[in-house]
């Protein structure tokens, strides 16, 4: 254990490597930075082994010159000088930021004029479509665009520079261009904002932000993505120039809201793509780290909790609102609550009323678990408002010295001895007990009646957004896990699994599993078009704009996967491309877990003894894993069957799972042929039209996810293409499931 003293603050560093002279300077390793409000967090690891080589935390520079930047840097620095490692060893560095998004919050952002384009029918309409209203960020906080309009077939330079000038007097610092069908042919909007960015002033424009058609949400995404354009790119290009100085030539990457990564460049083009990249890097962590293929993922920290749903590998999305409006920028699905390990707790004529939404920090108090039993020697209860704006039946403990501490969910965990020896949570359950003894006398009950109650109180909020997720997202309760991420996971993720029935278990290095997340992120982008009908032609096209769009901001060639979805009913096609900014060693090849582990993995995942599974087909990456499950229906007289498939990869994770499914075995070359028979037979015929069978390719290590689409052509295509570079007899395995599985 070694210490540092930054800023008047003593940090402990945990050395994972015994000997790190000898054995980390030759290390490749990959360096992960979550920039918190308060800490900026660092992790490094080992990039072979995907192993923590160590973890650390700095204070966030929000006052200095140089803004949270320096924080990074001193992170930077600390850990290379610590763990003795040079700087070309350094193959990736990522970080995430909650800039852009405090920036919203806050009001913190720079004004921003728009110049709408149009012609022609469609030019009144696109005049008022670019005039965007006054959108609300904070309470009394708006932001207003300014506005003008010209038309697309007659401007030039001195129009142009005439509009900008009058912006810039009424203090206009980003220029914003917006054409109707923008997307279609972007050169007005691109030489517009060339000739702004001549003049030294910021541009952006609707097309960089969105290809979708709808002119006045994309201009309302461009408005919002020009508010933090400034600060965000003086804060990137800033840190990217420090971590050149160190001598790493490893491109400096950022967390995307998505779960991926983006590079600097392409931070001035799209910061909005930013926002809520915090809650991304722990969902990346669980995908990339732990490996979660299908669960509910909660990440607990002093204050909120964020939850998320992962299937099938990939976490869900959905479309951002700001302000109550409506955006094209995609997020991931998060529902954050105001519970946390740090809560406060509130008693109101001797009943536990609630707990948060305040917590200890906002309070400045410190945990009542992590103190000494000694010191609680004739505390007493009593209450308090953590700021003038609360009620006051919140409460504390104050010891005869007159100190006070908080009870919080994590001190009634403690207390109960559900705090595993290893994590981060883990407290002084003796003073935890101490106390809660006057909360206790006050409900009338035992302390351990009292820190249960305070755990059902704080987890019956968490169950109640778990709950409305498996029914939003039609998940089969049976497969659904609990996996816990954060520094208070350990506070609330197990007691909630309990009260659900519901498996749950923390991440390894869960208080740092965002971090992780950054560090180990693929790169990645999305290109979605509308388009009526699509041609396979057309959806190849989409395909091929992602893997160049992803290409472009730092992602291997040969390391890029695609993934498409056709939505019919709202005619778009979406291509999600992702990749690596190297290329890696064969994973499975590092920790192959025996034939043995990889059933009971099965199994497990199955609920059904080992016994009861026969293996169906093998890959060099894959063993596919099938059970038959018999049902009696109509009071007995029928039965039913169905097999339920587990496709387990061989370090023993499940990768993809269905509860009723075929796997059929064929090759490339009669691809083709199989896919349609498949398909033919498991389309679903309804009132909604005909839904495809969800289709899983498996072809060595890897999984081709050929779900989504809406016709057999187009699925054929896409396999054709996925699988070009492959020798006609090479094994491939089809895992297909009826759309309503």
């Amino acid at each position: 254990m070694s210490s540092a003293k930054i800023g008047g603050i003593i940090f402990l560093v945990k050395m994972e490597i015994q000997n790190p002279k000898s054995k980390i300077q030759t290390r490749r390793v990959r360096v992960g930075i979550d920039v918190g409000g308060t800490f900026t967090d660092v992790v490094v690891i080992d990039n072979d082994s995907r192993e923590v080589v160590s973890q650390l935390k700095v204070p966030t520079t929000h006052s200095a010159t140089e803004g949270v930047a320096l924080g990074i840097i001193n992170a930077i620095e600390r850990a290379l000088r610590e763990l003795k490692i040079s700087p070309e060893d350094v193959i990736f560095i990522a970080h995430s930021t909650t800039q852009a998004t405090n920036a919203l919050l806050e009001g913190d952002v720079a004004q921003v004029g728009v110049i709408g384009l149009g012609s022609g029918v469609e030019g009144w309409k696109a005049k008022l479509d670019t005039r965007i209203p006054p959108i609300q960020l904070a309470p009394n906080q708006f932001l207003k665009a300014q506005h003008e309009f010209v038309s697309s077939k007659n401007f030039d330079e001195a129009l142009i520079s005439k509009i900008v000038e009058n912006f810039q007097s009424k203090g206009a610092e980003v220029i914003a261009v917006s054409e109707a069908f923008g997307v279609d042919r972007t050169e007005n909007e691109e030489k517009i904002a060339g000739i702004v960015r001549g003049k030294g002033i910021f541009a952006t424009s609707g097309h960089e932000v969105s290809s979708l058609y709808g002119l006045r949400t994309r201009t309302r995404t461009a408005v919002l993505n020009g508010a933090i354009l400034p600060k965000m790119i003086h804060t990137a290009t800033m840190t990217d120039e420090c971590v050149k100085r160190a001598g790493i030539s490893a491109p400096l990457m950022i967390m995307r809201s998505d779960g991926g990564v983006m590079s600097v460049d392409e931070v001035h083009r799209r910061p909005i793509m930013t926002m809520l990249s915090g809650p991304a890097a722990g969902i990346a962590g669980a995908l990339m780290y732990e490996r979660v293929s299908d669960g509910i993922f909660i990440e607990v920290g002093g204050t909120s909790a964020d939850i998320s749903v992962i299937r099938d590998g990939q976490p869900q999305t959905k479309a951002a609102k700001v302000g109550g409006h409506r955006t094209y920028l995609n997020t991931l699905d998060v529902r954050t609550l105001a519970i946390a390990g740090g809560s406060m707790v509130r008693e109101k004529d001797g009943a536990i009323v609630d707990v948060g939404a305040r917590s200890a920090h906002i309070a400045g108090l410190a945990y009542s678990t992590f103190q000494t039993p000694e010191i609680f020697e004739n505390a007493t209860l009593v209450h308090l408002r953590p700021t003038k704006h609360d009620t006051d039946d919140y409460i504390a403990i104050e010891t005869a010295g007159g100190e006070r501490f908080a009870l919080t969910p994590t001190c009634a965990a403690n207390l109960l001895g559900l705090i595993p020896e290893t994590a981060f949570a883990r407290g002084n359950s003796e003073a935890a007990r101490a106390a809660f003894k006057p909360l206790a006398e006050k409900l009338g009950v035992t302390v351990e009646d009292a820190a249960k109650r305070v755990l059902d109180v704080s987890c019956a909020k968490v169950q109640k957004q778990i709950d409305e997720l498996i029914v939003e997202y039609n998940l089969d309760r049976a497969t659904v896990e609990l996996v816990g991420g954060g520094g208070g996971a350990a506070s609330l993720v197990p007691y909630s699994g309990k009260l659900m029935n519901l498996p749950a278990r923390l991440a390894k290095k869960a208080e740092v599993i965002s971090t992780i997340g950054v560090a180990l992120a693929m790169v990645r982008d999305m290109i979605e078009r509308n388009i009526t009908n699509p041609s396979p032609e057309q959806i190849l096209q989409v395909r091929r704009e992602a893997s160049d769009a992803v290409i472009k901001i730092g992602a291997l060639p040969a390391s890029v996967e695609v993934q498409i979805e056709v939505d019919t009913r709202r005619n778009l096609v979406r291509a999600i491309a992702f990749g690596t900014t190297e290329l890696k060693k064969d994973e499975n090849k590092l920790s192959i877990s025996g034939f043995e582990n990889c059933l009971e993995s099965a199994a497990r995942s199955m609920k059904v003894q080992a016994s009861a599974i026969k293996i169906a087909a093998e890959t060099s990456g894959f063993y596919v894993f099938v059970s038959e499950i018999l049902k009696k229906t109509f009071f007995g007289l029928f039965t039913n069957a169905r097999q339920i498939v587990r496709v387990v990869d061989k370090t023993g994770v499940v990768r993809l799972q269905r509860n009723n499914a075929e796997v059929h075995i064929s090759d490339v070359e009669a691809i083709a042929r199989n896919l349609e028979s498949v398909i033919n037979k498991l389309t679903d015929f309804g009132d909604a039209g005909r839904a495809l069978p969800d289709i899983h390719l498996l072809t060595g290590a890897r999984i081709i996810n050929l779900s989504g689409l809406a016709e057999l052509e187009q699925v054929v295509v896409l396999a054709k293409t996925e699988l070009e570079n492959l020798p006609p007899d090479e094994k491939l395995v089809i895992v297909a499931a009826p759309r309503s599985n």
